[in-house]
């Protein structure tokens, strides 16, 4: 290894170290901002539907719903606020169904209604107390817009008792969506105990906060408060046993439009269309997760960051198709356990740290990729006037190894020397020589390289190239044909400009063969090049030798001729005897005269 290659070697793993640190604190840093949040929040949602949908989780005892439903009040022909009979009369239905609790969604009001119409409070209070003998009834509360708790009559209050009310608030998340059992909701994480948290107390179910299990239980179906009372009036025990006995019952608003939550799933069998569900139904599903002991138990914080730095040494994995479809395996895996997890009640949040590693990981092939890209510019730069573009665009894209060796190939070989040259050289002062040449390979070079030619060295005032390699040619024979053509008319127009320089013109001869050969790095361990070997070489620059005696600026042998789409032009001259080798049949061809000034 040389010094330079070891100091750019160090100044990449530098580059490594110091990029890997700064991907690391960018991701460490977007963990805390909102996006890194709601993908974690949106992905939890998507993960309860497919759940709730594919693989739900079923429950030993339902939680009832009895709905206040437009339907009822329009029957009723009164505001809800002022329906304490109906109240009452469901409290004395549920003293007959025996249920395990009650739950009262409903806001009752602050003060006495008996101005309205005497006897209104002791309906409601004679259903209170007979169903305090049979089961446990939380009253739900609420609180204003100052944030104060909204007053409730005390007598009502008074029956429930200090454990019988609970507030009916649910958490917001900062998308607006409620996802969690949460009591700690008073300033400085005090708790104000729920209406699903006192029902659990009153059972004697433990309380626990987390998120709540959305895969839990089928879509919710209300029962009619009127249909309730319907059951009450006929003295139908068998009947409300049969809906409530031994369940939880809550009884709630099931307007269209009052009292709705945005939630990750749709928890109502009767209303699929709407995005939003109505609160009691929220409500319930705390219920039902604090029954069934699967309120979802999340990762803390610090296992959130401990997992994004695991993620970000993904920027560690070498760029490439195999690291790729790694790490896309590796994420599509920590996705579905944590699936997995979340079913059974523990969230782990995987999706920030499976775009980490993504982003990690696309963050090092970027950098990789600039880096080839330099290199490729600097190369590109470097070698474009030592080889054909041909080669150097195989060595840009990795498929020309500079290894020594080459591999067989059929191509076909131009074969191009100025006649008479040694002569002219001699006359000339070594400058006037060189600039002669320049100008005059710069033609030949282009229309070889217009025809996909590979140029393959200059000998003196000579040329060798050859076509179909590095890059396979659909006719190798009509590309070379092509790109002699285009020398012969190239010199034509070069002599034009060395006559009016009062130079005497150039005559050039090419010699084209087609065959075997072997192309690739030959030469040295430390001194190489990329060239074709093989007999069909040699044949070819023994017909370029040729041209004079045959009088004919461009001999073809057969094996090109016979190749060409059209052979026009062409005059046989049979086999001709070449130094070194059997007689090979060529084949003439000279321009059309050029038109004179």
């Amino acid at each position: 290894m040389t010094v330079s290659q070891s100091s750019q070697g160090g100044s990449q793993a530098m580059q490594l170290r110091i990029g890997f640190a700064l991907v690391f604190a960018i991701l460490l840093a977007a963990s805390f901002l909102p996006p890194a949040r709601l993908l974690e929040l949106n992905w939890l949602d998507l993960q309860f539907r497919l759940l709730r949908h594919y693989a739900p989780l079923p429950v030993s005892q339902e939680v009832v719903v009895v709905g206040i439903d437009d339907a009822a009040v329009r029957e009723m022909n009164r505001p809800l606020a002022t329906m304490h009979v109906e109240l009452g009369r469901f409290l004395e239905a549920m003293a007959l169904a025996a249920p395990r609790a009650v739950g009262l969604d409903v806001t009752l009001p602050q003060t006495s209604y008996d101005g309205l119409k005497p006897g209104l409070d002791a309906a409601l209070l004679r259903g209170m107390l007979r169903l305090r003998n049979v089961a446990p009834l939380v009253l739900g509360v609420t609180i204003d817009a100052t944030g104060a708790t909204r007053p409730v009559h005390q007598p009502f209050l008074t029956v429930a008792g200090r454990e019988g009310v609970g507030y009916v608030l649910v958490q917001l998340d900062e998308d607006g969506a409620t996802r969690r059992f949460e009591e700690r909701l008073a300033e400085g994480g005090a708790v104000v105990p729920t209406l699903a948290g006192q029902l659990a107390r009153r059972l004697g179910v433990p309380v626990e906060y987390g998120l709540v299990q959305f895969a839990l239980g089928p879509d919710f179906h209300y029962v009619p408060l009127r249909d309730v009372l319907a059951m009450q009036a006929a003295g139908d025990s068998a009947g409300l046993a049969r809906h409530f006995g031994g369940r939880v019952v809550i009884l709630g608003n099931v307007f269209p439009y009052e009292d709705q939550l945005k939630l990750p799933v749709r928890l109502a069998a009767w209303d699929r269309d709407r995005e939003t569900t109505h609160g009691v139904l929220m409500h319930a599903q705390q219920m039902r997760s604090l029954i069934e002991g699967r309120i979802v138990r999340s990762a803390g914080a610090a296992a959130a960051l401990l997992l994004v730095c695991a993620a970000a040494l993904a920027w560690w994995l070498r760029p490439g198709g195999g690291s790729a479809l790694l790490l896309g395996a590796v994420a599509l895996a920590a996705l579905a356990i944590e699936m997995a997890l979340l079913r059974q009640s523990v969230h782990v949040p995987l999706a920030w740290p499976a775009l980490a590693a993504i982003l990690a990981a696309g963050s090092r092939a970027s950098l990789e990729a600039w880096h080839a890209t330099r290199e490729k510019r600097w190369l590109r730069a470097a070698f474009a006037g030592l080889v054909s573009p041909a080669v150097l665009r195989e060595i840009l894209t990795g498929n020309l190894q500079p290894q020594l060796g080459g591999e067989r190939r059929e191509i076909c070989l131009l074969f191009s020397d100025i006649r008479g040259f040694t002569t002219l050289s001699e006359s000339l002062p070594p400058e006037e020589v060189t600039r002669l040449l320049d100008r005059y390979f710069t033609r030949m070079v282009a229309a070889i390289h217009a025809h996909g030619g590979t140029l393959d060295k200059f000998m003196g005032d000579g040329i060798m190239a050859f076509f179909g390699a590095p890059q396979p040619r659909d006719n190798p024979c009509a590309d070379a044909f092509a790109a002699a053509r285009t020398m012969l008319a190239a010199l034509a127009e070069f002599n034009r400009e060395l006559a009016h320089e009062g130079r005497a013109p150039l005559a050039i001869g090419i010699g084209l063969n087609y065959g075997a050969a072997v192309v690739g790095y030959i030469g040295a361990a430390d001194r190489h090049e990329y060239t074709a070997i093989g007999d069909a070489v040699n044949t070819a620059s023994r017909i370029e030798g040729l041209t004079k005696e045959a009088g004919y600026p461009l001999l073809a042998s057969r094996t090109v001729q016979e190749r060409l789409p059209q052979q026009e032009g062409f005059v046989p001259l049979g086999e001709l005897a070449v130094k070194g080798r059997a007689a090979v049949e060529v084949f003439g061809w000279r321009p059309a005269p050029y038109p004179a000034d």
